[in-house]
């Protein structure tokens, strides 16, 4: 795949996104927008447009940093229990400070998300990378108890719905306003390709990369930090994309190679791509009725997720 061609495809899709929908805004009326038109641009469909590129680019990103640092590429945001601990921390600050807002909530999610994080992390330093499978495996049934003890205690203080709005990604709410969040995700983005070089030394293993002079710890923390970051900012203003940090990396991986530095560029733009033809699939699949982001980025990630299990000996 050639990364100006992706871009390319990029470029169309996006325009497409910005008139795909139920209201009517052609492209022949882009020099004669009424005023009703021109709201519906600059209020939904731009910020819609934005925030899938964002989040798309994003989540694989710190796919890629996960596999990278673990040494596995079966490891995720989504199978390694980051996201479910981001929910529990969310729903922690609707508990503990109800009247807080977005920045507050993110703010409590991210330092769940973080400590989730480390703890898989240290999992893994315990099991020494045995199979390709089984640490995957663990990180699901890590996120699935930390799920669990979500829904327990949204069930118990009668937070079921609130919570549950963050379960499935969902960019028909993005609106002008409502997810300028996301743009501490690019700062994040920035900070991975500053470091992409140490991350591959890291991903070589401890004992290699402090021969070669790196601070491996000091490292391996920037990567988590950025993980929990961006997964934190994402969760809280779109919802759960499952399956996109796991899929996309190894997808670039393939035909790329395992050096970060070079592969952070496809990662970015087939991210962005992949969530892009999802949505707007989900949006003229049933028009004019709309599927959520979550919906169709988890049936097709999970479709390519379990070709790449069959062809783990090949790619893993």
């Amino acid at each position: 795949m050639k990364l100006r061609y992706l871009i390319l495809l990029l470029i169309l899709l996006s325009i497409t996104s910005l008139f795909v929908g139920v209201s009517n805004v052609s492209i022949f009326d882009l020099f004669s927008l009424s005023e009703d038109q021109l709201n519906i641009l600059l209020v939904s469909r731009i910020p819609r447009l934005i925030s899938i590129l964002i989040a798309g680019m994003s989540m694989s990103i710190i796919g890629l940093i996960m596999q990278q640092l673990s040494r596995n590429k079966f490891v995720s945001p989504t199978t390694a229990g980051t996201m479910d601990s981001a929910r529990l921390g969310i729903l922690a600050a609707m508990l503990l400070f109800p009247e807080a807002g977005m920045f507050e909530k993110m703010t409590v999610a991210f330092g769940f998300a973080l400590a989730g994080t480390f703890l898989f992390m240290k999992i893994l330093d315990k099991i020494k990378y045995k199979d390709a499978i089984f640490i995957p495996l663990v990180g699901l049934m890590f996120g699935n108890i930390v799920g669990s003890l979500t829904t327990f205690f949204a069930y118990k203080y009668d937070l079921i719905q609130s919570i549950g709005s963050w379960l499935h990604g969902d960019f028909s709410m993005i609106l002008k306003g409502r997810y300028e969040l996301l743009y501490i995700s690019v700062p994040a983005v920035i900070a991975a390709y500053i470091f992409a070089n140490r991350f591959t030394i890291a991903g070589m293993g401890e004992d290699f990369a402090v021969n070669l002079g790196l601070n491996y710890k000091h490292i391996v923390n920037i990567g988590l930090i950025l993980v929990a970051l961006v997964s934190s900012v994402v969760l809280l203003t779109v919802g759960m994309l499952p399956f996109l940090g796991l899929i996309i990396p190894n997808i670039v991986t393939i035909y790329q190679g395992d050096h970060l530095k070079n592969s952070l560029h496809h990662t970015a733009v087939l991210g962005a791509l992949f969530v892009l033809f999802c949505d707007i699939l989900g949006r003229v699949i049933i028009y004019p009725y709309e599927v959520s982001i979550g919906l169709t980025v988890g049936v097709i990630g999970s479709g390519i997720f379990l070709y790449l299990l069959m062809r783990r000996r090949a790619y893993a």
